[in-house]
């Protein structure tokens, strides 16, 4: 009876995430020149090649500024991955070497 109750609920969970994700819209990141009243005019070339150039100028202007993602800082991507090896690693370890000894450990094998 429960887990009939349990499919149920979860069903309708789904449905209900399914009718509500719907209504949520997904806006483009540049959507041209957008007028007083919100509406979305034309992006065109030679805007998008103004804005490049700009973004270009300002890349050389501070070339220590980087991309933004420091992959070696603690923060960052190696960081993270090497932060979380360790204490993965360590539990790992950790349940290895329980494992070996104990009253389920099979007899002969340490």
């Amino acid at each position: 009876m429960n887990t009939k109750i349990l499919l149920a609920a979860s069903l309708l969970a789904v449905f209900a995430i399914g009718i509500y994700a719907e209504n949520a819209v997904a806006f483009a990141q540049y959507m041209g020149n957008v007028g007083s009243e919100g509406e979305t005019g034309s992006y065109t070339l030679e805007e998008a090649l103004e804005i490049q150039a700009r973004r270009i100028a300002a890349a050389e202007a501070n070339p220590s500024s980087g991309s933004g993602t420091p992959y070696l800082d603690a923060s960052g991507v190696v960081g993270a991955a090497v932060i979380a090896g360790a204490v993965f690693g360590g539990i790992a370890g950790a349940f290895f070497l329980r494992g070996r000894s104990g009253k389920y450990a099979a007899m002969g094998r340490g």
